[in-house]
């Protein structure tokens, strides 16, 4: 041994020397990371041809180590660091030479980029990391943060500590709506802290809470952390719960486990909503106290508001809160009694298989005792009485097809059990009366005329639909049915909407919230994946930038306006109806919506385009593509770079190493815990990407390989990747903010006013580790 150490524990040393030696060489990390590979890879075989380095491997040959075996231990669990008496023989670190380890490798890099780069099955995820920069860094051009802050400022600044509770909301705001910390970070340091410096802020807290709010983009949906972590936790789980199926002697995860071993990037950004609102509260709460305490050093702001109706406070909460709640309560309710629900009823020609067992009880005694002792007694017991009830009945009930006369009685019963509205129609009409009520609220003193010609075609819609409208209507038909009280409610929210374009907070909030909801709604509500999330998105963010462009110039936007109305269209006659023309007899009302969503889908692209060339023509998108193309790339090259170092580890053996030392604690909790530990400590040196492709890809097998919920933890890994971007001396949020700030913010400032964020991450991530539901609850409903 040299020094005492293991030659693998030598080996881990000089890669980590290599890369940290790397990064402070100022090299881009993209390439360090690529660079500290090759480097370490040739020190460790120059030391190991030299026979300096020596491993001390188990002696899988003796006497002691097949007892281990034969008494049913599991050899993955074999360790020296847990059976550290067994005997153990000496060898280099390369057995067959450095020149196999470079052939073995070379192969597994091409293997590896093709998997995780090129062609494989994640490559369709990643590409939503492109649109999702691409939309953060448009909406960031287009000053959408800047008439945030300074409306959240006039709304929240007379309270104590207002101006800094605004910048926490603003914060959430653009990580939901762009999620570039860099980009937030900056953005809010130009615009946020000369002001909250010349209204007498402690440069400490103005700091401190510019800094973290512009790491919520890493935590709050869409977040690129996340989209990256889920593609590699998604393989990581899945081959970890299948080794941990056949260890125990199950034949795959599915039959172990009851469920597939699947976790999905939508899953994982359903998970992370609730822990980023909750990270943004503790923000907001921690600057509202701070305040409290010390007043002289973040006083109430009352900023000059822009011209718009006073509005009451009565009106406020008849219009604003009252009248929204119980339109939502009266729809929840329509929905318990029946009067609302799906109208679906189409009736299968094939009857559904029979019900299966809960859980597979055709399995050897060996998986059983796994099984029972995962799941339960009580679980297995029921599993075999379901399954023998099953086999009583003649076995499991095979999918079987129905009869013509089937076929029309189900659907004559279906009809008649059909609740007289759709669920659909009543939250559209929902979401419009809302609309009005608004409209309502910041104009108390217009004309109600319009708002209630508004209201009543809304009454005469749902009317309609209840006596008119059955499950069998074609939707031909019942836009027919509908035409005139859509032309009355037409009218009504043409109205709305200019009584709201006068309201600042409307103006401002309205627009990205739309795009936000469009796009995060897509993906919580499943009705797609991230990717193509990500380019309505990006479709929508090249409207909003180029109709904020056209205003500021003082030019019409109605190409704009017109091409968002296209997309709007498209989406419901996508919903409404079947667009297939390849079908044997398409009715006319099918062709004719067809036509309508193809000069829409013409109308939307020309749209985009006039968007396109009106950022062209302000110089905006060139910085667009370029700032887009430098991002992505850098990912993309940290991703291959990391494969690299991440083989070099393997070539030695420092993977296996770092497993069976996580492996020989007993309590996956404990593992866990030091894996967070080890997380946490990196984020003063390293990015959250290096941590992402380097170091997940070595413990993740162990962490994802227990029972825990691995929502919780890659929502776990995920918060702590957050403090990485605030932890001194390297924290990226740091830097970004040091770059922009005036002479009279000094670097301590920005140290210790992060300092209680740091303390307040830490605290969070104790919160969600305590109480887990937090993070688990969104999606456990959703699934539902």
């Amino acid at each position: 041994m040299f020094f005492g150490l293991d030659g693998v524990e030598i080996g881990l040393i000089i890669v980590f020397l290599c890369l940290f030696g790397g990064i402070l060489t100022g090299f881009p990390v993209a390439f360090a990371i690529g660079g500290a590979g090759l480097m370490s890879f040739g020190i460790i075989a120059a030391l190991d041809s030299a026979g300096i380095l020596v491993h001390e491997a188990l002696d899988t040959g003796s006497q002691a180590y097949r007892d281990l075996v034969n008494g049913g231990v599991n050899p993955n669990m074999i360790s020296h660091f847990r059976y550290p008496d067994l005997p153990t023989v000496s060898e280099s670190l390369f057995p067959g030479g450095w020149e196999q380890a470079v052939d073995r490798n070379l192969s597994f890099i091409v293997n590896r980029m093709n998997e995780r780069v090129f062609a494989g099955a994640s490559i369709e995820t990643l590409l939503a990391v492109l649109m999702f920069v691409m939309m953060g860094i448009v909406l960031e051009r287009s000053k959408i943060a800047n008439d945030l802050l300074t409306t959240m400022a006039r709304v929240f600044g007379p309270l104590p500590g207002g101006l800094a509770v605004s910048v926490v909301i603003v914060g959430a705001f653009l990580a939901a709506s762009t999620g570039i910390v860099g980009a937030t970070v900056v953005t809010m340091g130009l615009l946020s802290l000369p002001t909250m410096l010349r209204h007498g802020y402690s440069p400490q807290l103005a700091t401190g809470v510019i800094a973290a709010s512009g790491t919520l983009g890493q935590i709050i949906p869409p977040s690129i952390v996340i989209v990256l972590l889920g593609t590699l936790a998604g393989d990581i789980y899945s081959a970890a719960q299948e080794a941990r199926a056949q260890a125990v002697g199950c034949s795959d995860a599915l039959t172990y486990l009851g469920e597939p071993a699947v976790v999905s990037v939508g899953t994982l950004f359903q998970a992370a909503m609730l822990p980023g609102v909750f990270l943004a509260g503790l923000y907001a709460l921690y600057a509202f106290g701070f305040a409290m305490f010390n007043p002289h050093k973040a006083p109430p702001v009352h900023l000059e508001h822009t011209n718009h109706e006073t509005m009451t406070r009565r009106d406020g909460l008849l219009w604003m809160v009252a009248v929204p709640v119980l339109l939502i309560g009266g729809a929840v309710f329509s929905g318990q009694f029946g009067l609302s629900g799906s109208q679906n009823i189409h009736v299968a020609e094939f009857t559904e298989a029979g019900a299966t067992a809960s859980l597979r009880t055709n399995v050897s005694a060996q998986c059983e005792a796994a099984m029972i002792e995962l799941h339960g007694q009580s679980a297995w017991d029921k599993a075999v009485a379901e399954q023998a009830a099953i086999e009583a009945s003649g076995g499991a009930q095979q999918s079987v097809q129905r009869t013509p006369e089937q076929i029309e009685q189900l659907t004559v019963e279906a009809i008649a059990n059909a609740p007289k509205l759709g669920t659909g129609l009543l939250t559209v009409m929902v979401m419009l009366a809302i609309t009005l009520a608004f409209g309502r609220g910041v104009a108390p003193l217009a004309n109600p005329a319009p708002l209630l010609i508004g209201a009543g075609g809304i009454v005469a819609v749902l009317l309609l639909d209840a006596l008119l409208v059955g499950p069998q209507t074609s939707s031909g038909t019942a836009f027919a049915i509908y035409f005139i009280p859509f032309i009355a409610l037409a009218y009504g929210l043409k109205d709305a909407a200019k009584h709201l374009s006068k309201n600042e907070l409307f103006r401002v909030v309205f627009p990205p919230l739309v795009l936000i909801v469009a796009v995060l709604g897509s993906i919580l509500g499943g009705v797609t994946n991230p990717t193509p999330a990500a380019g309505l998105g990006a479709g929508g963010a090249l409207l909003l930038a180029a109709y904020r462009k056209l205003a500021d110039h003082k030019k019409p936007g109605k190409i704009i306006l017109g091409a968002a109305f296209a997309i709007v269209v498209m989406l419901l006659i996508g919903g409404n109806f079947d667009l297939r023309l390849g079908r044997g007899n398409v009715p006319f009302e099918d062709w004719a919506a067809y036509l309508v969503a193809l000069g829409a889908y013409y109308y939307a692209m020309f749209g985009i385009l006039y968007a396109c060339w009106v950022l062209f023509s302000d110089g905006t998108l060139g910085i667009v593509v370029r700032e887009t193309a430098k991002v992505t790339s850098m990912v993309f090259t940290i991703l291959i770079g990391s494969q690299l170092l991440n083989l070099v580890v393997i070539s030695f053996g420092g993977e296996h190493y770092i497993q069976s030392f996580l492996r020989s604690f007993d309590n996956e909790f404990t593992v866990f815990l030091l894996v967070m530990l080890v997380l946490f400590v990196l984020g003063f040196v390293l990015d959250f990407l290096e941590i992402i492709y380097i170091v997940v890809p070595i413990v993740g097998p162990v962490i994802y390989g227990g029972t825990m919920d691995p929502k919780w933890v890659t929502i776990m890994i995920a918060v702590n990747l957050q403090t990485s971007f605030l932890t001194p001396p390297f924290g990226f949020a740091l830097f970004y903010l040091r770059g922009v700030a005036p002479a009279s913010v000094t670097t301590g400032h920005i140290y210790k006013g992060i300092i209680p964020f740091v303390l307040i991450q830490v605290l969070g991530l104790g919160i969600l580790w305590t109480f887990p539901d937090i993070v688990t609850i969104v999606p456990n409903l959703l699934s539902k």
